[in-house]
């Protein structure tokens, strides 16, 4: 493992911003910590904000990913501690529907979860988080249970953090500077590579939590990491697939790999680039 940068930690507040916007994604890395959610979003001329009390479910959602926030932070100090590395958590800001990022950037629910690597911080939109239960609970009611369906939201902020780790082992620095000397298409097979990564240290984080999993928890986090690969959602799209275009790799390259982090535990098994691009970063 080499060393890449870190950010910090924050508090968790009780308050909701309310916004008038969307806009988000599901690529991001990094979780530095938990921040009052009435300062995630600055109210500009663009977007408007306000704050209201939280809901008992909406409180209910915010206190587990606070507790899936701190597991993250167990395991990869350890994991950074064996290896002689220092972990520094990272800084995680919940909205809901849209955001001003503290780069400027105006982002909203459409895209999902993300990661701003040069603020080191995961942005969580807990409406995204709405949506997800929709989407995928009834096929995690029938094929699994419906208690597993929080499993799936540990498993998208343990992807989220997962690029926080590459981040400070230096990682995506070595994809984006690869990426500029690359073909589109090369560079889309970079970013599958990396997002493949992510996966796998959200199966290594399963890994190593092993102890306060339910049953059904690891089939409903393959569920989700199935019907989010490109294949998947081009299909349902655009009714077409193009390998070339893909940027997250197929629904069962995600599951594959998250199993695999799961299975193995160990880091050293995670050399998606290698195994993707027939060499290592």
């Amino acid at each position: 493992m080499s060393k890449g940068t870190v950010g910090a930690l924050g508090g968790l507040g009780g308050l909701l911003v309310i916004g008038l916007m969307v806009f988000s994604l599901f690529t991001g890395t990094d979780t530095s910590g938990l921040i009052n959610l009435a300062q995630s979003v600055s109210g500009g001329s663009t977007a408007q904000t306000e704050t209201r009390a939280l809901t008992v479910d909406e409180q209910r959602e915010l206190d587990f990913i606070e507790t899936i926030v701190a597991d993250t932070e167990d395991v990869w100090n350890g994991i950074f501690t064996a290896n002689n590395l220092d972990y520094r958590e990272p800084k995680l800001i919940l909205y809901r529907d849209f955001v001003q990022t503290q780069s400027g950037t105006t982002a909203s629910a459409a895209m999902g979860p993300f990661y701003m690597p040069n603020e080191e911080t995961v942005y969580l939109d807990m409406s995204f988080f709405d949506q997800l239960k929709i989407e995928f609970g009834a096929k995690i009611k029938q094929d699994v249970s419906a208690e597993s369906g929080d499993f799936v939201v540990a498993y998208v902020i343990a992807h989220e953090v997962g690029h926080h780790v590459q981040n400070q082992l230096g990682i995506l620095d070595a994809v984006s500077a690869q990426q500029a000397r690359s073909s589109t298409t090369e560079a889309n097979r970079l970013n599958v590579a990396m997002e493949l990564q992510a996966d796998f240290f959200a199966g290594v984080f399963a890994n190593k939590k092993q102890q306060v999993l339910e049953s059904g928890d690891i089939e409903a986090a393959m569920i989700a990491a199935g019907v989010i690969g490109d294949d998947a959602i081009q299909r349902k799209t655009q009714g077409q697939v193009v390998p070339d275009s893909f940027t997250h790799g197929t629904s069962e390259q995600r599951a594959y790999w998250f199993k695999r982090g799961y299975e193995t535990g160990d880091v050293n098994q995670g050399d998606t680039f290698k195994e993707i691009l027939g060499y290592s970063l």
